[in-house]
């Protein structure tokens, strides 16, 4: 068996980390869950389930998911959001694989994006593609706070699966985009993009013409507008968020 190091940074992740735990034991021999200092049972259950849990107050995705591969054994680590987990096409895929003998310094997979019980595929949601198995001695995620991705150039990509749980009700994702878009409004700080009142309502709008009808969202039904309007509500939000940022 590979030896891989599951990796899950958590914040009141009650609900779905048990999933993300079991899941990744498919693959791994150990399971580290990087807490953000949570207010829920996560990190009982995360205990409970076998995973090695630690504290560290959230330092933005991209570092956070870099400080949890710290703590892992092994140099493979796979790294999944607490509201993920495996398709069997993707277990099948990692045990038949011999890592030992890679070529490549990531894999990357396609992501299925659920909206409770339907699985969205609208203006652009699929297939997603994201990269979560690396190697840490070559490569590791760059220090984004929101939508980190791992730096690597030598990545294969599959076509095998993670699923993730958008969210399973409007009032979990409007939480949510909250979480993500003040994230994303950190980033944006940081990289020196400047204060405008004009800014936000046009790059929200942007954003929905974007999904609606350059990812042809309109011709999806239901679900290209509902991918389009929330798009557009967390662009707003990010962008209001930055001009917060410099107001303090």
């Amino acid at each position: 068996m590979n030896k891989i190091t599951g990796t899950i940074i958590t914040l009141n992740a009650e609900k779905y980390i048990l999933r993300a735990i079991n899941s990744l034991k498919n693959i791994s021999d150990e399971i580290i869950v990087l807490d953000s200092k949570s207010s829920d049972l996560t990190r009982d259950i995360a205990k409970s389930a076998g995973a090695k849990v630690y504290i560290q107050e959230f330092l933005g995705d991209g570092l956070q998911k870099k400080e949890a591969s710290n703590y892992a054994t092994n140099n493979w680590i796979f790294s999944l959001d607490a509201d993920e987990y495996l398709d069997q096409d993707l277990i099948d895929f990692i045990n038949k694989t011999e890592l030992s003998n890679a070529s490549h310094d990531s894999f990357s997979f396609r992501r299925k994006n659920y909206c409770a019980d339907e699985w969205i595929r609208a203006a652009g949601f699929y297939p997603d593609y994201v990269t979560r198995l690396y190697d840490k001695s070559k490569v590791n995620y760059d220090s984004r706070a929101d939508h980190a991705a791992v730096d690597s150039k030598n990545t294969l990509k599959t076509s095998c699966h993670i699923v993730h749980t958008t969210y399973e009700s409007m009032e979990e994702w409007v939480d949510k985009m909250n979480f993500r878009s003040s994230m994303s409004a950190r980033q944006l700080h940081k990289d020196g993009v400047k204060p405008s009142d004009v800014r936000p309502i046009m790059r929200a709008l942007f954003a929905f013409f974007k999904k609606l009808i350059i990812k042809g969202g309109i011709l999806q039904g239901k679900n290209g507008f509902k991918v389009a309007l929330t798009t557009m509500f967390n662009t707003y939000l990010k962008y209001t968020k930055l001009n917060d940022l410099y107001k303090k």
